[in-house]
Formats: structure tokens, C-alpha cells, sequence
């Protein structure tokens, strides 16, 4: 049975409808982004760790962004509380699970869920080796039961001293594998340009570890040329002010770069002030390949429907190019490449019911 065109009424609810429905690949959601209030405050309980409330409603404030003005250091400030949790292998495989499974609710079909293991590693001093094989076993198990294949990327703060970024590498290329896919490098665009990692990288890219780079989100388009040439970069994290620079377009034309735009985060952090001025509309008629991703679902309080939602109503993108960001989603996604083709051939199967989404899906 064929599915109604959703986007042709302007009934919210029913345009949910067809996005909460509609399969799914995410590329750029943070694990540390991803933990349920609940499972926050009685992770503290169980450890000891004193909350500014154990109310969620009124917690909610220091954890998520609220009635918060747009600021992008006063986003990242939401990660300090969430950080404490860690306290145990059991907390850390706790938030992978929920992570991914509330993933597969939202009917994502692929996920590829990135995490700082400095940061999980910190609240009690653990090994990072030791973090990744608990990420590593968690995911596992949770993709075989929740049905949403799921791949991780090693992220790297861009204040890290370079001995640590050296050591996540060597840790990522260690555990490559079906899992384990790619590096990340995250943080402040402005102050830490990426020059200074490009040996780790290449090291990570010559194993055949993949790489995307959060860039042009706080800095220009600069920051992606950057990425790109020092750090091999196949992807890019937000990457929306390459709008700004023709040249980084054609770059992006010319190497399929795929960027993995988070609207709802681009305006809660300040990048763009207002979602009639996002530029995604405009990245998606250069033809550059756009993917649509929720960053930190719980900081944002949204899923990735909900951003979906927000590309057709409040940006003016169309029921077939959402069908077309799922395409450049399975192109750029950094799955083991004998696992692509029939990723592909899922999805198609997964839109069939969808007029005229695969072929769209199919176009080249």
C-alpha cells in the first residue's frame, strides 16, 4: 500500500507522522549528547553524585538548552554534568544502549554514534582502551537486538595535546573493524586550527580507519578547506558556511564530500540566527551532498524526525529531496564497504511504499 504524500498538508501532526515513519540513517550523533534525563539522575543516585536537582523538569535547564540565548560556548557548557556520569562500565554501556535504542524508536535504520574517549574515560581515570571495548560490546549487542546497524567513531578534541590525539588513533586503528569505522576531530574551530593533527590522521587514514572533521560551523569556509587538506577529511561535521567560498563547493563537488548538517544545534549554538536563514536550502541546489542529523538529541531535546520536520516546514526543503539526503547518507556513510551495496538495496525496499522516493533515491 502506496503511503500519502505528507508534505502536501500543512497539518504538523501528520507530517510527523511521515517522518517518525519514514527509514532512516544518521551520521552524526554524539553519544555524550545522547543520555535520557532519567537515566542521568539515577545514574547519580546510584554513585553519589550531587545534581542541582533530581526533579527532571527542574533540572532540565542545566542539561538541555531551554530558554537559552544562541550561544555556542554556552552550548558545549550542557556536557559538563553529562561527563560526571561515567562513573562505571555498567554507566557507560547503560548510555550506549539507550543511545542506539532510542535510535531504532525513531526508526533509524543505520546510526553511526561518535564518542570522546578522554571524556568517558575521565570521571574515574579509566584506561581509554579499556571505554572503547565497553562502547565496542555495548553497541554490539544493542544493534543485534534493536535492528539498527551501528558504527562508531573515535572523536578527538581539538585542545588535546597531541600525545592523547596520537593515542585514540592507535586505539581506533587497534580496534578497526566492523564497528569501530572512523576518527573525528571536534571542538573549537577558532582557537585549534587542525594543522597540528595531521600526522595521527594520516596514520589513522593509511590503516584504513575513515575521517570526518567537525569544520565550518563556528569558523568559514576555511576551516573545511583545512580539514580536508590535513586531515583527509570525507566528511564534514555541520560544514554549512561552505556556502561562503565557491572554490570549497567545487571541492566538496569534486571529492563527494558529504556534509552532515544539524539544524536545530547550527541555531541553538548561534551559528545561524534564524531557520529561515539556513543555509541548508541553498547547499542542497548547489548540489552539494547534504545529510540531515540531530548532533545531540538530548542537549536539543528533539529526535531525528524532528529535524526532518524542521528542513520541509521551517527551511523549504521537499519530501524528494529528504528521500535524496538518504542517498547521500548511504554514499558517504562509513559502513564496511561489502555492507554498502546492500544498504542501498534496503532502503530502496524500505521506500517502495513512498511515491516516487526511490526514484529519487536512484538518481545519479
Amino acid at each position: 500500500m502506496k503511503v500519502q504524500d505528507m508534505t502536501k498538508l500543512t497539518d504538523h501532526e501528520s507530517l510527523y507522522q511521515w517522518a517518525r515513519q519514514l527509514p532512516k540513517i544518521e551520521l552524526h550523533r554524539h553519544l555524550e549528547g545522547s543520555l535520557r534525563l532519567h537515566t542521568l539522575t539515577e545514574l547519580a543516585r546510584e554513585h553519589g553524585i550531587a545534581l542541582p536537582s533530581y526533579d527532571l523538569e527542574q533540572l532540565r535547564p542545566y542539561v538541555q538548552i531551554t530558554d537559552d540565548p544562541p550561544d555556542f560556548h554556552h552550548f558545549l557548557s550542557k556536557f559538563r554534568l553529562l561527563r560526571r556520569m561515567y562513573t562505571s562500565k555498567e554507566a557507560v554501556q547503560r548510555v550506549v544502549r539507550e543511545a542506539i535504542f532510542d535510535a531504532a524508536q525513531d526508526n533509524v535504520r543505520y546510526l553511526e554514534l561518535r564518542f570522546n574517549p578522554v571524556a568517558l574515560s575521565r570521571a574515574q581515570n579509566f584506561p581509554m582502551n579499556d571505554v572503547v571495548e565497553w562502547v565496542e560490546e555495548a553497541a554490539s549487542l544493542a544493534q543485534e537486538e534493536s535492528g539498527t546497524r551501528t558504527c562508531l567513531i573515535l572523536q578527538i578534541g581539538r585542545d588535546e595535546p597531541l600525545e592523547i590525539a596520537s593515542e585514540i588513533v592507535e586505539i581506533g586503528i587497534a580496534h578497526h573493524g566492523p564497528l569501530i569505522r572512523g576518527l573525528d576531530l571536534a571542538g573549537d574551530e577558532v582557537n585549534y586550527p587542525p594543522a597540528r593533527f595531521e600526522a595521527p590522521f594520516q596514520r589513522g587514514l593509511a590503516a584504513g580507519l575513515h575521517v570526518t572533521v567537525h569544520a565550518g560551523e563556528a569558523c568559514g569556509a576555511q576551516s573545511i578547506l583545512d580539514a580536508i587538506t590535513y586531515l583527509g577529511a570525507e566528511r564534514i561535521g555541520h560544514g554549512i558556511r561552505a556556502v561562503e567560498n565557491s572554490n570549497v563547493i567545487s571541492l566538496l563537488h569534486e571529492r563527494k564530500i558529504a556534509l552532515e548538517v544539524c539544524p536545530t544545534s547550527n541555531i541553538q549554538t548561534g551559528v545561524v540566527q534564524n531557520l529561515s536563514l539556513h543555509p541548508l536550502a541553498d547547499l542542497f541546489n548547489l548540489r552539494v551532498r547534504v545529510t540531515l542529523n540531530t548532533d545531540d538529541p538530548s542537549i536539543s531535546d528533539i529526535v531525528l524526525s524532528d529535524e526532518y520536520v524542521t528542513a520541509i516546514r521551517e527551511i523549504g526543503l521537499t519530501q524528494a529531496q529528504i528521500y535524496r539526503t538518504l542517498r547521500y547518507a548511504v554514499d558517504a556513510a562509513f559502513i564496511p564497504e561489502e555492507e554498502r551495496e546492500t544498504l542501498r538495496q534496503n532502503f530502496r525496499r524500505w521506500l517502495a511504499p513512498y511515491p516516487g522516493a526511490v526514484a529519487v533515491f536512484d538518481q545519479p
